[in-house]
This record gives structure tokens, sequence and C-alpha cells, in this order.
């Protein structure tokens, strides 16, 4: 991605994206950019570690083809991500190394167990911190906004997992009362990393709130996330 000019936003003056998203309230310059682009790279570097390492689990060829090729676009996005930081001469080890404690802590304590539980964490777990920054896009930069889109899409074969858990917990309600647990597990500590991390990074905070609108905003945001955590458990069979 290549440099932004900055000089056509103000704090004072939000614009309009242009390209429909809505009012910009965070200019391309506003110091919680890097740390937004620091707390994803971690994240994704994260989940690629996990996610080739969970592939060795898999029972199936299928299962470890689809959570390599899984872990494969999780690098791709954060090589996106450690080019966004350049452009801005931020350095990703060290504009990550903030954000460690809490993703690591929060992948210590929804460490699966099976490979259900593998699927399940894949497909929802990862989608709360993808929803979580996808609802605080429209209101960014628009330069920006694309690059955090870019990296929080999909990473495909969620057709596998969605078939794979269905399919068993269709088949056995012990699983799938122990999956319903699973679930709420995940989005109980992605809740709680969640708030830790914006407790400890003033700009990143200011950014979301400028992005909300207010704290009841940031309130809001935390619901809506818990309303997208409830469709994708509903996708899996899990209601």
């Amino acid at each position: 991605m290549g440099a932004h000019s900055p000089e056509s936003f103000t704090e004072d003056a939000p614009t309009l994206d242009p390209n429909g998203g809505g009012e910009v309230r965070i200019p391309f310059d506003h110091p919680g950019v890097s740390e937004l682009y620091a707390v994803l790279a971690y994240g994704e570097i994260s989940a690629f570690y996990r996610l080739a390492e969970d592939a060795k689990s898999a029972p199936s060829m299928q299962g470890r083809v689809a959570l390599a090729s899984m872990a494969a676009a999780e690098m791709n996005h954060f090589e996106t991500l450690v080019g966004a930081l350049s452009d801005r001469d931020v350095d990703v080890y060290s504009a990550m190394d903030p954000f460690v404690r809490a993703l690591d802590d929060y992948h210590a304590s929804t460490n699966p167990s099976t490979w259900l539980e593998v699927l399940v964490k894949a497909y929802v777990g990862d989608g709360l911190a993808a929803d979580f920054y996808r609802e605080i896009a429209h209101t960014l930069d628009p330069a920006v906004a694309a690059t955090v889109r870019e990296v929080l899409a999909e990473t495909g074969h969620s057709e596998f997992v969605v078939h794979e858990v269905s399919t068993r917990v269709g088949a056995s309600t012990q699983d799938k009362a122990r999956l319903m647990l699973w679930g709420r597990r995940l989005l109980g500590e992605a809740i709680t990393q969640a708030q830790y991390v914006l407790a400890q990074r003033e700009s990143l905070t200011d950014l979301v709130i400028s992005a909300s609108g207010d704290l009841n905003g940031v309130a809001a945001l935390f619901d809506r996330m818990q309303e997208q955590h409830a469709e994708r458990m509903r996708v899996l069979g899990l209601v």
C-alpha cells in the first residue's frame, strides 16, 4: 500500500469516504492507526502459527490442507500490515510488542483440546476480532480502511469448517453441548482481552472511541460483536 497524503484530513473537519462508506472520523495520521495495524499484525502472525500447528492434528488430509491454506492467508495479511507500517516508518516488531501479552493470554486461555474445538475457534474465535475492527473501518481514512478490510477478509475454507462442525453436532448432542459452551468461552475471553488492550493503549482507545462516537458507542460496538458471534454460532448449528 502506498503512502496516502494526510494533509486533507484534520481532527476538526471530518470528511466523507469517497467510496460511500460514510463519515471519516479518523484521519490518516491519527497515532492510533499505527497501533491498530500493530495489533492486527500480531493477531495475524499468531493465527498463522496456531493454524499451522493445528493442521497437524487434523484427522483427514482435507482438514490439514484447509487449515494450512488458512494459515497461508494469515501470513499474507501479516505481510500487508508490515508494508503498511513500513510506509509509516514504523518497525512492525517493536510496534507489536505491547500487544503480545494480551493476545498470547487469549490463546493460552482458549487452547483447543479437540479437532472440533480447533475448527470452532478458527471460525468463531478469529471472527470475533475481525468483527470488532471491521465495525470501525467505515470511519477510517479510505486508504486505512482498505488495508483493514483486506487483512480482515475471510481466509477461505469456511465452507469446510461449517460442514465439518454442523455435520458432527447434528449427529451428537454431546458434541453440540460442549461446543456451545466452548463458543461462549471464546466470546468471553475475546471481549476481556479487547477491553484490556484498549485500557493499556491510549492512542488505540482514542481511535476506537472516536470511531464509535462516544463511550456509549463503544458499548454498542461490543453488543454488535455479540450479535455477530451468535450468528456465527447459528451457522455452525450451535444454537
